[in-house]
């Protein structure tokens, strides 16, 4: 049952609705029938954090790996 974004084109008022199946959807502000479908976007967060720790023990100095 996902919730959509939608714009009555009678009375510019923008809403969510709940949708079941192919049911229709009417502007809770003036009963038109008359609305759109918005694009809605989203946003997510990651938990945590992730963090990389490499130990590279090179003396200081570049080596090429010739003695």
């Amino acid at each position: 049952m996902p919730i959509f974004e939608y714009k009555c084109t009678e009375c510019n008022n923008n809403f969510e609705e709940l949708v079941f199946g192919s049911q229709t959807v009417v502007c809770p502000k003036c009963k038109s029938e008359k609305v759109e479908k918005q694009i809605s976007s989203f946003s997510s967060t990651a938990s945590g954090s992730s963090t990389t720790s490499r130990s590279t023990s090179s003396g200081g100095c570049g080596s090429s790996g010739f003695s």
